[in-house]
């Protein structure tokens, strides 16, 4: 079972950037509650989700998630990421802030504790000792197990670690990066060689592109929030091919094509688990088949070389 920072966590973690979004607290609780059925242990969230939708001010998706928590008694068995740093109300990554935050997080999950708790994104405007004295605060509160850092830049993330040897604080133990069969140029030449030699895991979010990858934009017109920026990728050149040979691997295992897409992500020496999102139980149990999928390596390879 793959881990971070001695925590075990599922081979699939569960975006719940939908929750409070694209799917309301009902349908936010039938996804969860099928998840955890599947043994689904891990989900990531942050404090800025969604509050960019008409009449949500963010921290709705941490609120869904603490209220489902709370309903079914799962805390203890769920390993709960979130974020800071983005959510305007509440932005960048000074220790105040940091610490007010991880507050306001805890009392919309319901727990006294952050398993996972990422930077969303790089604050060139904050000192990164002071970034990281205030998360190794919470850590030794008991508040935070485990920090980590989302949308840094291979020398941020560099610089980042050598503070925390130096100065003797808790570290990053895993990136969440942007990647997927579409999106490997940086990840690849920059991010993946220092995750490996500095022994951090990785969660790539946007597992599916945007959902490119399960195929479903290729058609007619689809009713999605999303639906512009995963069509996007049907003017790559390699965005046709990929699919194609995601049909073919498919239906090779009789499966669907985001599982075989989050397969490959998985696969990859180093990406510890994916994260994908589903609104809808169906679409979870699109994905949920990764879990147990072993592609070939002739399948591993053909996938790598046309999305290359």
């Amino acid at each position: 079972m793959p881990s971070v920072a001695g925590i075990e966590v599922s081979g699939l973690c569960l975006g719940a950037n939908v929750f409070g979004w694209s799917a309301d607290a009902e349908q936010s609780f039938a996804v969860l509650d099928a998840f955890a059925e599947a043994q689904g242990t891990f989900i990531d969230t942050a404090d800025s989700y969604m509050w960019r939708t008409p009449g949500n001010s963010g921290g709705e998706s941490e609120t869904i998630l603490g209220d489902w928590m709370a309903a079914r008694g799962t805390r203890d068995r769920m390993v709960i990421a979130t974020k800071v740093g983005s959510l305007p109300s509440r932005p960048g990554l000074g220790g105040e802030n940091i610490r007010a935050a991880c507050e306001d997080s805890l009392r919309r999950l319901r727990t006294d504790r952050i398993d996972l708790y990422y930077a969303h994104k790089d604050d060139p405007d904050t000192a990164q000792e002071e970034t990281l004295d205030a998360f190794d605060a919470l850590v030794r509160e008991g508040k935070v197990r485990a920090v980590a850092a989302s949308n840094f830049s291979a020398e941020r993330l560099r610089s980042a670690l050598e503070i925390s040897d130096r100065d003797g604080l808790a570290r990053y133990s895993a990136l969440q990066p942007h990647y997927n069969l579409m999106e490997r140029a940086e990840y690849e030449a920059a991010l993946a060689p220092l995750l490996e030699s500095e022994g951090l895991a990785s969660f790539p979010y946007y597992g599916l592109a945007a959902g490119f990858l399960t195929g479903k934009y290729r058609g007619a017109a689809v009713d999605s929030v999303r639906a512009a920026g995963a069509s996007a990728y049907l003017d790559d050149p390699r965005g046709p091919a990929v699919l194609a040979v995601l049909d073919e691997i498919a239906a090779g295992h009789e499966t669907t094509q985001a599982a075989v897409a989050l397969a490959w992500l998985a696969a990859q020496p180093s990406v510890t688990a994916p994260i994908a999102s589903a609104r809808t139980v169906e679409q979870l149990a699109g994905i949920l088949p990764m879990l147990t999928l072993r592609l070939t390596d002739d399948e591993l390879r053909l996938l790598s070389h046309v999305s290359s």
